[in-house]
C-alpha cells in the first residue's frame, strides 16, 4: 500500500461509515514516504472528533501510523474519549499507547490505534 492508497482509504471511510455525518480536513501534508492528516468530524450524535495522524512507508511497504490523536467530545466540547501515543505516561503498560477517559478523569494503557480501530469503536457505543 502507498501513503497516497492509504489516505484515499481513509477519505473513503470517512465518506462512507454511518456515524460520520460531515468532516473537514484542517490540514494534509502528503510526501511518497510520510503524510500527515489532521481532521475534525461531527457524528451522527453530534459529537465531535477531531484526529491527527502522521504515517511513514515502512522498509517493507506498510503503511505504519507513527503518531496518533484521536480526540472525542460530546457536543458541548466535554471529553469522551482520547486515544494517543505522546510518550507522558511511561509507568503505563503498553507505553505509549494510552487511553484517556472522560467520564472517570483516568489514563489507562492503551493499544496502538489507527481512525479506523477508533471508528469501529465509536459506533460500538452509539449504535448500541
Amino acid at each position: 500500500m502507498t501513503i497516497l492508497e492509504y489516505l484515499d482509504a481513509v477519505r473513503e471511510r470517512l465518506l462512507t461509515d454511518r456515524i460520520v455525518s460531515r468532516f473537514h480536513i484542517l490540514r494534509e501534508r502528503i510526501a511518497l514516504t510520510d503524510a500527515h492528516l489532521r481532521v475534525r468530524l461531527t457524528l451522527i450524535d453530534s459529537s465531535e472528533m477531531e484526529f491527527s495522524e502522521y504515517v511513514r512507508l515502512s522498509p517493507d511497504n506498510r503503511v505504519d501510523v507513527v503518531t496518533y490523536s484521536y480526540h472525542w467530545a460530546d457536543a458541548e466540547g466535554n471529553l469522551i474519549r482520547r486515544w494517543d501515543n505522546t510518550p507522558h505516561f511511561p509507568d503505563l503498560s503498553n507505553f505509549p499507547h494510552h487511553v484517556h477517559d472522560g467520564l472517570t478523569q483516568t489514563v489507562s494503557p492503551g493499544q496502538s490505534m489507527n481512525i479506523a480501530a477508533v471508528l469501529d469503536e465509536i459506533a460500538q457505543r452509539l449504535l448500541q
